[in-house]
């Protein structure tokens, strides 16, 4: 098995086990991360949003589906389950993950999944009729930004962490 299809299964235990020191340890120093609601977090902003999902994620469960890697790439499809915060709704995310990898770590990670099948699931009828708008994909992302922001500042403070719904908004997890 190559070292970085099992990378991949780490990182995804990991996450399972809400473990995001786990997961944070993945990433590469000069790490990059995107997906539809989180469109380019450094390498701070990652540990960071992982953290917030891992903390947040009370009935988080993950299963990782197909991986395949070689030295500079890799794949996976991976499948989320857990409650919106936001409205109490069941959701069920299906990712789609490609990654870049330097020294043995995840330089870039990317996720793709239909955000308005997510807005439908988790928002109910407003995301239903409306989630596939820029209007509401655009809200979606500035909650969870204001929300990752405020984590972040509550962490650096000492403080404890941020909660409410706007923290698994979107993207959380993935």
């Amino acid at each position: 098995m190559h070292p970085n299809v099992q990378l991949i299964q780490r990182f995804y235990a990991c996450f399972q086990d809400r473990d995001a020191a786990g997961m944070a340890a993945c990433y590469s120093a000069r790490a990059r991360f995107s997906d539809p609601v989180f469109p380019d977090l450094d390498a701070a902003g990652v540990r960071a949003m992982w953290a917030m999902l891992c903390e947040r994620g009370k009935d988080l469960q993950i299963e990782l589906g197909t991986v395949a890697a070689d030295d500079r790439a890799g794949r996976a499809h991976w499948d989320a389950w857990y409650t919106f915060s936001g409205t109490g709704r069941a959701v069920h995310n299906r990712v789609d993950a490609r990654f870049t990898f330097e020294d043995g770590t995840i330089l870039e990670h990317r996720d793709s999944f239909d955000l308005w099948a997510w807005s439908r699931q988790a928002l109910g009828p407003r995301g239903r009729l409306l989630g596939w708008t820029p209007l509401v994909k655009n809200a979606i992302r500035r909650q969870a930004a204001a929300s990752l922001a405020s984590y972040r500042a509550k962490r650096e403070a000492g403080g404890p962490p941020a909660s409410g719904a706007a923290a698994d908004a979107g993207a959380g997890p993935g």
